[in-house]
This record gives structure tokens, C-alpha cells and sequence, in this order.
């Protein structure tokens, strides 16, 4: 499941397959939130919002965009709030957390780190051989990251398993 976070439309994305064949597209959507509401009850929106689509659909890894520093101190600031919600609720259910930035899910999509919106929303439309995109593009932008992690976790996941390794076979040498 990805989720591409934001306060007032959280993408959701849901694919299904393994590394090396073509990815299904589960579901895809936004969970929205009024801008004009009190930020713990926007917050909380998008906390039960992704409870249910957990609940829906028991994903075997949640990968959240990460989120970095942007001209509006304003947006970045919500974006990471409505991110660590879905930490959080990812982590209720003992489910792993990837994160992933913009340009490496970008890259992985499209082949090129810089790709832009629309780029994106073809590419996902290609990738999963859909009619059309999913829409809004905060909905294509979380499948993306469904995609990226579908198809960089398993690698990842033997990265990190390698260095774990690595560093209990240190401390059992008392290195």
C-alpha cells in the first residue's frame, strides 16, 4: 500500500504482485479532509481513513513518500503530520514502513528522478495497464509509491537483513 501524504488529500494506492511481473492495481483514492477544519480533527480523519483502507485490503508493507523540505513551511509541515499518521497506523497493525522520496519513486515509475506529475500518471497508467490514470494525481502519486516499493522492497529487505546480520555477528565477536 502506498500512501502519498497531504492534509487535505491523502493518497491511497493498493497494488498486488511480486517483483519481476506486472503489478495489479488493487484500489486507488484520497482520503480528503476539509482545509478549513481543526488540524486534529483533519488529522484524525485521515487516521480512520487509512484504518479502514488497512482494514480493506491487510497490505503486507505500507510505503509512505518521504517527506522533505519544501518552499511552503506551511505545507511541509502538514504533509509530514498526515505522514506520521500513517507511521502510526501502519505501526498498530505491525506492519513494515518503507519510506521512499519523491525522486527515487519518480525514478523507478518513469526512469527519470525529475518526472513531473502528468509523467507520472502516464507511466502509472502504462506500468499497471490501466485505461486511464487514477485520479486525483495525489491518488497516482500513491500507487506510484505502491509500484517503488513493490519493486525495490524485496531488494531493500536483503539489504537490510545483510547489515542486521553483519552487525550481530560484530557484537557476538564483541567487536
Amino acid at each position: 500500500m502506498g500512501v502519498d501524504p497531504g492534509l487535505t488529500r491523502c493518497g491511497v494506492g493498493v497494488v498486488d504482485g511480486v517483483a519481476g511481473r506486472t503489478p495489479t492495481l488493487v484500489e486507488a483514492g484520497v482520503i480528503r479532509t476539509p482545509s478549513d477544519a481543526d488540524l486534529g480533527l483533519r488529522l484524525l480523519a485521515i487516521e480512520t481513513g487509512l484504518e479502514e483502507w488497512i482494514g480493506r485490503h491487510r497490505p503486507d508493507v505500507v510505503a509512505v513518500e518521504r517527506v522533505f523540505s519544501q518552499h511552503n513551511t506551511m505545507t511541509v509541515i502538514g504533509t509530514a503530520q498526515a505522514a506520521g499518521v500513517a507511521l502510526l497506523v501502519a505501526a498498530r497493525h505491525r506492519l513494515p514502513v518503507r519510506q521512499h522520496t519523491p525522486s527515487e519513486v519518480k525514478a523507478a515509475i518513469s526512469g527519470s528522478g525529475r518526472a513531473d506529475k502528468a509523467q507520472i500518471g502516464v507511466m502509472v497508467t502504462r506500468v499497471l495497464r490501466l485505461a486511464e490514470a487514477p485520479k486525483p494525481a495525489d491518488a497516482a502519486d500513491a500507487v506510484a509509491l505502491a509500484v517503488c516499493q513493490l519493486w525495490r522492497g524485496a531488494g531493500q529487505a536483503r539489504l537490510e537483513a545483510a547489515v542486521a546480520a553483519g552487525r550481530r555477528q560484530r557484537h557476538r565477536r564483541g567487536a
